[in-house]
């Protein structure tokens, strides 16, 4: 007998659908939330309640029309902002089918809105990075070492938060490497200039596995912290802009690739999963244009 039974002697049966995971809503987000980081369970927490409270009615129950209502009431939002919210939306309702909570996902249709790509609006010039990494040199020893880590490393904020001293080894020519645990669960090795590796080896030598950058009240410094951190050097450098960490990060890429880097070796860097996304920074800021070939100069 094959894995479809015949009914009656007619057609085979449908297959039985999965059994069900979860008996209520709030245990479907809980086991949809496990194992992400923790900023990104707070942020989903929070639009999955969202969402909920508005259809005010349990996710088998929900309907087309339901979804549609809650997204038109996104409406006064930026379309990324919109975006965020539905692609959320749609997570966890494509978690719930997956289970077997859900018969089908409910929100599969509703689109969410185009938004634009801002990423050439986050890539600073390299000379108000190094300001920024200037400002902060007087300032604090781990402070200085982390962002100097941020953009030599192209690491991002949880990845740098996250390091132990057990992650750091060095490497000849006074280089050194950085074993990261990356985006997805994945590990990454990533090699540092000799700059950087000296820097951030003056805060230690510490125990395996202390955190190689360690709040003033001890532990590891959070990701918030971190956002701190940068937007204060940011201020101190003289930039008015909203920068983050991982604003270092888009400048590694798009300096490095300018520089000549090859696109293959940016990606390992920074963990991409897919060259297209490293592709992205060629696109961002390109050095050529057909505009260069018209006769505009004649004007």
């Amino acid at each position: 007998m094959g894995p479809l039974s015949r009914v009656d002697g007619g057609l085979p049966a449908a297959p039985a659908p999965p059994p069900r995971q979860a008996e209520t809503d709030a245990q479907v987000v809980q086991l949809w939330l496990h194992g992400r980081p923790e900023r990104t369970q707070r942020e989903y927490r929070r639009e999955a309640a969202r969402f909920l409270a508005h259809v005010a009615t349990p996710l088998p129950t929900v309907t087309l029309g339901d979804v549609q209502a809650f997204a038109d009431t996104l409406a006064h939002l930026a379309p990324a902002s919109q975006a965020r919210i539905l692609n959320t939306v749609r997570s966890l309702c494509r978690f719930a089918l997956g289970i077997g909570y859900l018969r089908f996902n409910v929100a599969a249709p509703v689109k969410p809105p185009k938004v634009k790509d801002i990423l050439a609006e986050r890539i600073l010039p390299e000379g108000e990075v190094y300001r920024l990494l200037h400002a902060a040199e007087g300032w604090d020893r781990r402070n200085s070492a982390m962002l100097l880590l941020a953009y030599g490393g192209g690491l991002r904020a949880s990845e740098l938060v996250g390091l132990c001293w057990r992650d750091l080894q060095g490497r000849d020519a006074g280089q050194g490497q950085a074993t990261v645990l990356g985006k997805g669960g994945k590990t990454r090795a990533v090699l540092l200039p000799a700059t950087v590796w000296r820097r951030v080896q003056a805060l230690g030598p510490g125990a395996p596995d202390d955190p190689v950058f360690l709040s003033h009240v001890g532990g590891a410094l959070s990701t918030v912290q971190a956002w701190r951190i940068v937007r204060k050097a940011a201020r101190a450098a003289g930039i008015a802009l909203d920068v983050s960490p991982h604003w270092l990060r888009h400048a590694h890429a798009s300096h490095a690739l300018d520089r000549g880097a090859p696109i293959s070796l940016v990606q390992a860097t920074l963990g991409h999963a897919s060259v297209a996304t490293t592709g992205r920074y060629l696109h961002a800021r390109p050095s050529e244009s057909s505009g260069k070939y018209l006769g505009l100069g004649e004007l």
